[in-house]
């Protein structure tokens, strides 16, 4: 486990490992050595000990540009880590008191619970929290990507810098591409281009715009034969389709007509909205796949992703500073909108970088319109039971979560003060996702660890947003507790069955076996676990300040399955 990853130590007399690490802007080679800890100057930083790799990319890679000095950024690390270390340890005490309480009572009280004695050891102990008075989530300065529009959501390992550069530029994907390269489409799709199976995605395709951007009468996306702009007076557009018929059609909703790019004789784009989500349909019948197409469509690129998760948790592997270093350099490089990395493709080497704005002609009238190129980007810190050495306090080591909300808000405030090259925010601010937190007294930890970084950066108050993850059996039970102490920064509240599941069972331990896990997820207490998240974030007044978020896809090679049942993941809990 990670866990336990995180406290290996190289044995004595072992020799030194070779490894890639992708910082920045590519691949620079490092061996992993014995760590070296710098003592800061004691004026700047008490007893703050840093690794001195890890000091040198702070202070001449990470703050440069920031208008934070170093010896401000580790003073403030210490400050911070002086109060709420010692308070991080009591929380993780206040777990293992808990846990041994329940222990201790299923053991007493062998075979099914008794609910009435059950619930009054839960409010007894203190396992539940106290009710919280009337209060709404009252977040502000939410990009709209979390606040008001749904879409997919990745989670990616942050220390991969390819990965986590697919992720950025997943905003926008090709549909015919998702279709013809699955299973989603049965058949053989290996080897060279098959016309026949490209006919059949773009059979695909006509239906989901049928379904999304319906045409007048009986027409049918599968009976245009071209795409032509007409101009109006004022400057204002709207699309004309040409049918197979000899006729023509336009959309049954005008408005869905949101922007162009000319071309002769027909545009060259035509970009189509629904819901604060946008579809551009890229023509050239010279393509050689526009050529197959009745209507010159070469492409459907479908805006996808909205927000990708930048995960330095349960998907990435950072356990020294080394490792670190890597995950905090992606991350100030996505910041700064210049990671990219080298790759091979059709024997040249090129430079896989972050995409840029997409901007067309406005159908509206004069100007023009500009949509994000990129996912909107999270940060997903560690949980609080995580500790490192690469900085430390003394002689102990320091809880992780609070070094990564000082680096990771530090490494944003390139994007904030338009030192990007892309923007990220466009709102002001910046998203830690905080998991494994374990009830309200935890959350509102994290809102104080905030405002102490945002004190110690020179940030407004608020400006660091939190994702609660709702997947510890402690914050299910006291969700509306959880979002109270993390009202003003609260930006999305998201369920998790693994995690969620495995709590569930180690809570339990001593009460005797469990469900198999598949079984697990069909009984009474999930759905009540998922029709909760809804009903508080609901009731709360989350929706239009944040997201609920729901379901996961692990299983990427398995689109058709997707397409079959993720909407049942989608309607737990009664979202629909």
């Amino acid at each position: 486990s990670k866990l336990a990853a995180a406290h290996k130590r190289p044995a004595p007399g072992r020799a030194p490992t070779m490894m890639k690490l992708t910082v920045g802007r590519g691949h620079r080679a490092a061996t992993t050595v014995a760590r070296r800890l710098a003592h800061v100057p004691a004026a700047a930083a008490g007893r703050l000990r840093v690794d001195d790799k890890l000091k040198a990319f702070v202070d001449d890679e990470l703050l440069p540009g920031t208008g934070v000095a170093p010896s401000k950024f580790w003073d403030g690390l210490s400050s911070i880590l002086e109060d709420m270390a010692p308070r991080n340890r009591a929380l993780l005490d206040r777990r293992d008191e808990l846990q041994a309480q329940l222990d201790a009572w299923h053991r007493a009280n062998p075979g099914t619970p008794d609910p009435t004695a059950y619930a009054a050891l839960l409010e007894s102990s203190g396992y539940l929290a106290p009710a919280a008075p009337p209060f709404e989530v009252c977040s502000q300065h939410v990009d709209p990507e979390l606040a008001l529009v749904a879409g997919p959501q990745l989670v990616c390992p942050v220390d991969n810098a390819r990965f986590i550069v697919n992720a950025a530029n997943a905003r926008w994907g090709s549909l015919l591409d998702a279709i013809y390269g699955t299973d989603v489409l049965p058949g053989d799709r290996a080897g060279a281009y098959k016309p026949e199976r490209g006919a059949a995605a773009f059979g695909v395709a006509h239906s989901l715009l049928d379904e999304s951007f319906p045409l007048e009468g009986e027409a049918t996306w599968s009976d245009v034969t071209a795409l032509s702009v007409a101009m109006r007076d004022g400057g204002a557009a709207s699309l004309q389709l040409s049918l197979a018929s000899g006729g023509e059609a336009s959309l049954r909703d005008g408005a869905q007509f949101v922007g162009f790019l000319p071309g002769v004789p027909t545009a060259r784009s035509v970009l189509l909205g629904k819901n604060g989500l946008h579809v551009e349909l890229q023509v050239d019948r010279s393509h050689r796949i526009g050529a197959t197409h009745a209507a010159g469509i070469k492409d459907v690129q479908v805006e996808s992703a909205l927000s990708a998760i930048c995960d330095m948790e349960d998907s990435a592997c950072t356990v020294d500073a080394a490792d670190k270093i890597v995950a905090y350099g992606n991350w100030l490089g996505l910041m700064r909108g210049e990671l990219s990395v080298p790759m091979s493709k059709g024997g040249k080497e090129v430079l896989r970088e972050m995409n840029g704005d997409r901007t067309w002609t406005s159908a509206a009238g004069p100007g023009s319109v500009t949509l994000p190129g990129r996912a909107l980007l999270l940060c997903r810190n560690v949980g609080l039971h995580m500790y490192t050495d690469a900085v430390m306090l003394g002689s102990e080591e320091v809880p992780e979560g609070i070094v990564d909300a000082m680096v990771t808000a530090a490494a944003a405030m390139h994007d904030l003060q338009g030192n990007s090259r892309v923007t990220n925010s466009k709102t002001g601010s910046v998203y830690i996702v905080k998991p494994k937190m374990h009830g309200p007294e935890e959350g509102a930890f994290t809102a104080e660890l905030f405002s102490r970084v945002e004190g110690e950066l020179g940030l407004p108050l608020h400006t660091l947003k939190v994702g609660v993850m709702d997947e510890e059996r402690r914050t299910s039970l006291n969700l509306r507790q959880m979002m109270a102490a993390t009202k003003e920064r609260l930006f999305f509240i998201n369920t998790g069955f693994l995690d969620r599941t495995g709590d569930e069972i180690h809570t339990s331990m001593e009460a005797g076996p469990m469900m198999l896990k598949a079984d697990l997820k069909g009984a009474p207490w999930y759905s009540n676990y998922e029709e909760s998240n809804v009903d508080c974030g609901v009731a709360l007044k989350l929706v239009g300040k944040g997201q609920i978020g729901k379901g996961m896809w692990a299983a990427p090679d398995d689109m058709a399955k997707m397409v079959r049942d993720k909407g049942a993941q989608l309607a737990a809990g009664g979202a629909f």
